[in-house]
Parts: structure tokens; C-alpha cells; sequence
């Protein structure tokens, strides 16, 4: 982005500092956290630790640090089930909503905190029925219903690790999963509901088990779909026959704050995915605390929605452990924000409305929305503004999570959806980080579209150049310069590829990939992955810079950007680009939008080559495959489709690219 571009829209987001009315309110109202963290950053986490989770077990030293292996809270035991459902109990809010859970095809649930923990406490009776303990693990394959939080806390409740797995994940990634973590159990369902049909989950399971994961001995099943799967005899359970036999009482374990919570798996530059580590006491106290600080959290009074999947981490922190930890009420939904809904005067599927999102946040009365830029690109392609016939007035804060939100589709948010008197959080961070990172804090930061801003109190990072020099003002690498207490604590087996992988790249500092400048006001702007960095001529050009200036044309709803092989600049810039409704395709358009990029960034940055497609290419959680991207620019044979939400798009990608 050019720094004209940027001072139109840094000028522009001087209207939009957290409202006077909103800041007079908000949790924080000036910088004493951050002075407090700056100050002496242990004793700061010590006291958040503190004040935000009930211990069983004071702890008496806050941070062993030795690069790169950190334990918070170190002689502190606690339970995390216990923080997140008895303690609020046994505080009289037995009945305060903890999910008020909504099911693809419409089907609702409304689950108390009460009932919550007399479910995790029947669940958790029947993990130690099946002979599990504190330091095993078991794998959880399940579409977004109540049983997975139920699942995941049990666990957690007499010190079983959890990995769970995304339920649009393969036989494949379910093996390499399981056998990794030498999973003893998995926890599935029949299916799950997925964009009006149901997606089958036990049948996923039956495939991996047939191909490995010879260390799995039990597979516990939620009848979701009613789609009668295949139950094999010793191995196979239902659920519910299991939960009616239960015991509901199950004193919660006290375990070492250092005690493995959960694996999540992600991918690496190695076939092998990367089994992330993250323990109990550091990781609580961590989403606990941006959970209520990033988002103004009134606890009391909010209706909270992460528009996420549990299957990532964001569901992790931020629908699971964040949000119950703070005794807060979320919104929980089966599929994706923006799958349609069929209304009472539409009664055949061709007909359905594209409102389910607006139908949500009106019903419950939802105060935060936090959901990933694709989806509000999504919505900018459908070309809604503030939706008709939904009142949306309980929305006072937005927030953003996932890749860096460029800055139009910020404003869009910010204008269409949050009525322009919403603040909005835009986050960084990581699987790896566990919690947030850089965010905006409402009544103290002021926003400004495109950035995080700067690091949250307690965190501490630096961009540096190649040489690992600090950059003050310009481009360069994102690191972090101090431990954290969510940081993962390794990857699960391999404590050699964990250094090679995140703190060899500039010694004492954590760094995993990431591009990021710093303006002259010191906010960090995100640029995205290093290895999406193109090489023009010599010149390192962002993807994310040139799909911003792409989604700057009236007539572009989404980008992407990537770099081919060139044999003249030895990267030539390919953009793909969805058109907003009204706009049709042609050559003088595609021209136009090349030099609209030109006009915006400057020559260097203008795309060899503008293909407009009706779709790009993304994973079940919305993340762009700009893998394929590149293997279709470049004429290759086209990887492993399997992670797609449409695989179809791929075909029409390779006709628009001819």
C-alpha cells in the first residue's frame, strides 16, 4: 500500500477512536496495564494469574526461563474445568446461560452453566470408565455441537490432553494425529450438519482406524444426523447410552499449572504436521485476560459470538476456555456464518436468504462479533450493507481474527455492520501464541483500518531487518523478544524441530514467519507470511499489500495474489479476483483493474495477469490455498484438493487462467 493510501486511511480513522460514551465505560480507560506490564512484566502476569483463576495451590515462582522452554506459575496447581464451570456454580449463576447453541438446520439448545457441569462431570466419569488418567491423550473428532466443549473440559477435569481434530479433515490427518499423539481414545459423531446435508464423521473415523492409529481403543459416538452408522461391537459406544449410565459427580483434579492441556496440530514445512503443546496455568491466564480486556467483556450483561470452529485454536481460547473462564454467555453455531438459512416464505432450498448471521446476532442480542475478514469479504461480495430487516443495535464491539484484514474490508465492517459506533479489535496471533497478541484495546487504543495496533500488556514484540536488527520505523520480520504465559511450551515429541522452527531464525527471539512494518506512530501492520512475499525485479512485494490495492476497485469483493516464476523479474504477480454483483467480466475491466493497482502501489506492484473467478480457493475454514493458486499460474500439476470446501473451484480457476 502506497503511504498516500495510507494517510487517506489513517486520516480517516482519526473519526473512529473508541466514542466518548463507549471509553467512559470500557474495562480500561487509559495506559496503567500497559505501564504496570512495562514496569515489571512477571509480577503484572502474577497478578492477572491471581485475580482472574481460582488456585488450588498458590504458586511461588511466576516464570522459569530457559531459551526456549518457559513454565509459568511454577508450583501453582489448579483445574481448568473447575475455573470455567464450579466456580461459577458454587457462586450462584447455576443458571446463567454459558451457550446458547443454534444447530445448522435450526434446531436450538440453551445450556446453563449448571448444566454444563453436570454433563463435563458425567463425561469425565465415563473417560476414567474406559481407564484414562491424567497424562493420556484422546483425539476429538466432532462437528460443532455442545458434546465437543462437554468433551474437551471433561478431559480437562481429571488431567486428560485433548487434540482435538477439524471435522473437514481427512482418514489421513486423523492417523497422523492419533499416531503422533499415541491417542487412546476418539470422540466423534455420526455426522455433522454441513451446509444443508449431513457430513459423515464416523465413517471418516472407521477409514483411519482401518489404516493405523493402532494405539486408539475406544470410539465414543454422538447420534447428531440420526444417519446410522456402522457400530463396531467392543469399540464403538454411543454416547448417550454411556451418559445414562453416569455417574454426575466428579470432584475436578488439582493438576501442575504446567500440566499438558491440549495438542493442536498444524501444519509445517514437512509432510508431518506440528503437534503444539500448550499447558494449563500460563494458557488459562492468558485467554482469560484478553478474552475480558480485548473485548470489553461485561460478563453480566454480554452475549458474546466467536464465529469460529473449535477445531481451530481461535475456538479453543475464544469459545471454549477464554469465554467460560469469565463466567461470560457465547453464542455457539453448528455451521458457517454464512450458510443460508431457510426462512418460513421460502420453502424450497434455491430460495434461501443469506441473513442466518444478521438472524443470530438479532435473536440473542449479541454485544461482540468476532468472526475472520473472508467472511466479511463474503458479505461485501453479496453487496450487503446494514442488513434490511435485522436490528443490529446490540453490537458494540467488532473484532477480527485470522489473516491481516485489509483495510477496505475494515472500513465496510466498520460502516455496514457496526453502524460506525462499534469499535473494532483487529488481532494477531497464532496456534503457537494460544491467545492474543497484538490487539487494539477498547477506551485506550485508537484504531486505525488494516493494523492491531500494538501488542496487548505483557507482550513485547519487535520487527526486525534480516541482519535481526531492531526496525523503528519501516519493514522487516515480527518477533517476540520475551516469554508469554499461552506460548506453546514445544511440539509434542520433537523439542529439536520446536527450536529449529521458531527461535533459531534470530537467537532469543520467537519468530514464526511473519512480515510485518512498523509506521511512525509504532503500530505494527501485519503483512502476512513471509513465503508470501514476492521477489519483482529485486523488490519484496507483499501479497497482502497488492490484494489490498486489488479490493480498492469499485468492481473487486476479494483477492488473492501470488508470485509465479518469471524468467525476465523472476516473480511475476498473478491476481485472482472475484467481481462484486453487478460488475461482468471482460478484458477492458481486467485492464483496469491492473492499472488501478498500479495507480495505488506503482508499477512494480501492477499484476502480470488479473484472472477473475467466481470463487478462490479455501479450506472448511476459510483459509485461501494459495498453493493452488500458484501451481494453476504456473501450469503445474495441481497437489492435494482434500482440505477444499468446493473442490470444483479449481476447475473453474484453470478455465480462467487460459
Amino acid at each position: 500500500m502506497s503511504d498516500a493510501t495510507i494517510e487517506v486511511y489513517e486520516n480517516e480513522a482519526r473519526r473512529f477512536p473508541p466514542p466518548e460514551a463507549f471509553a467512559a465505560g470500557a474495562l480500561v480507560s487509559d495506559r496503567s496495564l500497559y505501564e504496570e506490564a512495562e514496569a515489571d512484566y512477571e509480577a503484572f502476569w502474577a497478578r492477572q494469574a491471581r485475580e482472574l483463576l481460582t488456585w488450588n495451590q498458590d504458586f511461588d515462582t511466576t516464570l522459569v526461563w530457559d531459551l526456549p522452554f518457559a513454565q509459568w506459575f511454577v508450583g501453582g496447581k489448579l483445574n481448568v474445568s473447575e475455573n470455567c464451570l464450579d466456580r461459577h456454580v458454587a457462586a450462584g449463576r447455576a443458571d446463567k446461560v454459558a451457550y446458547h447453541w443454534e444447530g445448522e438446520p435450526g434446531d436450538t439448545r440453551t445450556i446453563t452453566y449448571g448444566q454444563l457441569l453436570s454433563d463435563v462431570e458425567k463425561f469425565a466419569n465415563v473417560l476414567k470408565g474406559f481407564g484414562l488418567a491424567a497424562g493420556d491423550r484422546v483425539a476429538i473428532y466432532l462437528p460443532m455441537i455442545p458434546e465437543l466443549p462437554v468433551a474437551m473440559l471433561a478431559c480437562t477435569r481429571i488431567g486428560v490432553a485433548h487434540s482435538v481434530i477439524f471435522g473437514g479433515f481427512s482418514p489421513t490427518s486423523i492417523v497422523d494425529r492419533c499416531d503422533d499423539a499415541e491417542a487412546k481414545l476418539i470422540i466423534t459423531a455420526d455426522a455433522g450438519w454441513r451446509r444443508g446435508a449431513p457430513s459423515g464423521l464416523k465413517s471418516a473415523v472407521d477409514t483411519a482406524l482401518a489404516d493405523g492409529a493402532p494405539t486408539v481403543e475406544h470410539v465414543i459416538v454422538v447420534n447428531r444426523c440420526d444417519t446410522d452408522p456402522t457400530m463396531v461391537d467392543g469399540r464403538d459406544h454411543w454416547w448417550h447410552d454411556l451418559m445414562a449410565g453416569a455417574d454426575d459427580h466428579c470432584p475436578p483434579v488439582p493438576l501442575d499449572s504446567e500440566q499438558l492441556l491440549y495438542l493442536l496440530y498444524t501444519s509445517g514445512t514437512t509432510a508431518k504436521p506440528k503437534g503444539i503443546m500448550h499447558t494449563t496455568g500460563g494458557y488459562l491466564t492468558q485467554v482469560a485476560f484478553t478474552h475480558k480486556y480485548v473485548f470489553d467483556l461485561r460478563p453480566d450483561t454480554d452475549v458474546y459470538w466467536c464465529a469460529a470452529d473449535i477445531g481451530w485454536v481461535t475456538g479453543h481460547s475464544y469459545i471454549v476456555y477464554g469465554p467460560l473462564a469469565n463466567g461470560a454467555t457465547s453464542v455457539m453455531y453448528e455451521g458457517t456464518p454464512d450458510t443460508p438459512r431457510e426462512t418460513e416464505r421460502h420453502g424450497d432450498r434455491s430460495a434461501w436468504t443469506k441473513d442466518r448471521l444478521w438472524d443470530i446476532i438479532e435473536r440473542y442480542g449479541v454485544t461482540q462479533l468476532y468472526t475472520a475478514p473472508t467472511a466479511i469479504r463474503t458479505f461485501m461480495k453479496w453487496g450487503v450493507q446494514w442488513p434490511d430487516g435485522h436490528d443490529l443495535s446490540s453490537l458494540r464491539v467488532l473484532g477480527t481474527v485470522g489473516e491481516p484484514i485489509n483495510p477496505e474490508a475494515w472500513m465496510w465492517y466498520h460502516e455496514h455492520i457496526g453502524g460506525r459506533s462499534c469499535p473494532i479489535v483487529d488481532t494477531w496471533w497464532q496456534t503457537e501464541t494460544g491467545s492474543h497478541m497484538i490487539s487494539p484495546l477498547p477506551g485506550v487504543t485508537t484504531t486505525i483500518p488494516g493494523t492491531a495496533t500494538t501488542p496487548v500488556p505483557g507482550v513485547f514484540a519487535e520487527v526486525v531487518d534480516q541482519q535481526g536488527n531492531t526496525v523503528d520505523v519501516g519493514g522487516g520480520y515480527l518477533t517476540i523478544t520475551r516469554p508469554w504465559p499461552a506460548m506453546l511450551r514445544g511440539i509434542w515429541g520433537d523439542p529439536q524441530r520446536y527450536f529449529e522452527t521458531y527461535w533459531s531464525e534470530y537467537p532469543g527471539r520467537y519468530f514464526a514467519g511473519d512480515g510485518a512494518r512498523v509506521d511512525e506512530e509504532g503500530n505494527i501492520w501485519i503483512l502476512g507470511r513471509t513465503d508470501d512475499v514476492m521477489n519483482v525485479s529485486g523488490h519484496r512485494i507483499s501479497t497482502s499489500e497488492i490484494e489490498s490495492a486489488l479490493v480498492d476497485h469499485a468492481a473487486v469483493a476479494e483477492a488473492a495474489v501470488v508470485g509465479a516464476n518469471d524468467e525476465v523479474t523472476g516473480q511475476a504477480i498473478i491476481g485472482y479476483v472475484i467481481l462484486i454483483g453487478g460488475f461482468d467480466d471482460s478484458p477492458e475491466l481486467r485492464e483496469e483493474i491492473r492499472q488501478h493497482v498500479a495507480t495505488k502501489l506503482g508499477p512494480i506492484a501492477r499484476p502480470k495477469a488479473v484472472n477473475v473467478t467466481p470463487d478462490l480457493p479455501k479450506t472448511r475454514s476459510g483459509k485461501i490455498m494459495r498453493r493452488l493458486l500458484r501451481q494453476i499460474a504456473q501450469g503445474e500439476e495441481i497437489g492435494d484438493t482434500t482440505t477444499l470446501a468446493d473442490p470444483s473451484v479449481v476447475d473453474a480457476l484453470r478455465a480462467s487462467a487460459e
